[in-house]
């Protein structure tokens, strides 16, 4: 019988990478005060760095708390610790005194982790490490398939971890992220001190034990669809409305935008409704509590229209710090200027190191240094002021060694004014 002829599209699609899979099986849930004696001896007993992972249920709760924590050891194994099943963890943080943890994109996690009393002595990023190497895409999976060929499921990403009991589906994929973090530390170790940059990822490991997560001011402002509301007294409501579903969300912990969606706070901000019927008349007004919480709605509403003028909000907010470069050329020519030579610079850094721009230094440190830089112009005390200024910022000392050239340099250039076009030539008449 004659083959099936080979179709051009799978002649050249390359080979999927081999599916990866636990190396020890499934392990048991540590939800009992015995099982956690029992965790915490195996893996304080073993040795070298332990890998951590933790799965939230963002999404679904209002709170960010772990609802599953993963751990993997070299001689201990992987154990899926329940943190709900205890008032807190601290045998396990004492069991782990002086370990070093292998977390992947660690500001995700540590807030969480540091919430049942679980805090590094020190460190390794694989994230922020893939960053420092250059590689184009730093997620979990991507490395995996990128630096030990094998591929990770990751349909179970957006999963409400809240859920008890977690189906075994779930458990098997939150153990396969802690199963992978180990050799993936051990190749990035090597690739990093081949790079030159092993200095650099270890100041920005230790960086990273100083985490806190941004307080975000005017959070509501941040409405999906605020931009389009006219007038101070429709953002008023927009606000009220906001900080009355925050109550509500963090009270029953549900993330917000499952009491009512932003789009609701924006339909009734613009229409203004005056009585429950209106409210729930208002096209674009729906949402679980839309009809369950009317009347707190209507009565925020009600207090928005008694507002004075003088208590609505402003269009925009107010900032700490420069504006936005946009504003500059209209604002101050000489930082436009300035911003626009640092910009050029540091992209030129960034590829000359092989990493991105934003991790050479920080976006803000830039715009700041260049909207208010020192006020001496010679060059040596110039350099000298601008890494003190981004020492302050929080500037890693790699990172000012690198840039600190470069922003003196589009100081400078910034306070030269740019020749006038020549004009065009004028042509000589005809004989």
């Amino acid at each position: 019988m004659d083959e099936a002829p080979t179709t051009e599209a799978a002649v050249d699609e390359p080979p999927l990478a081999p599916l990866l899979t636990l190396r020890d099986g499934l392990p048991h849930v540590v939800e009992t005060d015995e099982a956690l004696a029992e965790a915490c001896a195996a893996l304080g007993a073993a040795s070298g760095p332990v890998a951590i992972d933790a799965e939230r249920a963002s999404g679904y709760r209002y709170s960010s708390r772990a609802y599953l924590i993963q751990l993997r050891r070299e001689g201990a194994g992987t154990w899926l610790v329940d943190p709900i099943a205890f008032d807190d963890l601290r045998p396990l943080q004492e069991a782990l005194a002086g370990t070093e943890w292998i977390l992947h994109a660690a500001t995700q996690d540590l807030p969480c982790l540091r919430e049942v009393g679980l805090e590094p002595a020190s460190i390794f990023d694989s994230e922020l490490a893939g960053r420092l190497l250059g590689y184009p895409r730093v997620g979990l999976a991507t490395l995996v398939e990128t630096l030990l060929g094998q591929r990770m499921r990751k349909e179970h990403s957006a999963a409400d971890w809240s859920t008890r009991p977690l189906p075994k589906a779930w458990l098997d994929y939150a153990a396969l992220d802690v199963e992978v973090l180990l050799e993936l530390r051990e190749l990035m170790v090597d690739a990093l001190e081949e790079a030159g940059k092993t200095e650099w990822a270890r100041q920005e490991f230790d960086h990273l034990l100083g985490f806190e997560p941004t307080v975000r001011q005017d959070a509501w402002r941040r409405t999906s669809g605020v931009h389009r509301l006219r007038g101070r007294r429709s953002l008023a409501a927009a606000k009220a409305l906001w900080e009355a579903r925050d109550e509500i969300a963090e009270r029953r912990d549900v993330t917000p935008g499952r009491i009512i969606p932003d789009a609701a706070i924006v339909a009734a901000a613009t229409a203004l409704p005056a009585d429950r019927a209106a409210l729930l008349g208002t096209p674009g007004f729906h949402g679980r509590g839309a009809e369950r919480y009317s009347r707190t709605w209507v009565e925020v509403l009600a207090g928005v229209r008694e507002l004075p003028e003088d208590e609505l909000p402003t269009r925009t907010p107010r900032v700490d710090g420069p504006p936005h470069p946009r504003m500059w050329a209209d604002r101050d020519i000489v930082a436009d200027r300035r911003f626009k030579a640092a910009r050029a610079s540091m992209l030129t850094l960034a590829e000359e190191h092989n990493l991105p721009v934003e991790n050479l230094l920080t976006p803000d440190f830039v715009r700041r240094a260049m909207w208010s830089p020192p006020t001496t112009r010679e060059p040596a005390e110039l350099a000298d002021a601008l890494r003190e200024q981004l020492t302050g910022y929080g500037a890693r000392p790699w990172q000012v060694t690198l840039v600190t050239g470069a922003l003196t340099g589009a100081v400078l250039a910034g306070d030269v004014e740019p020749s006038p076009p020549e004009p065009d030539a004028v042509a000589e008449p005809d004989a």
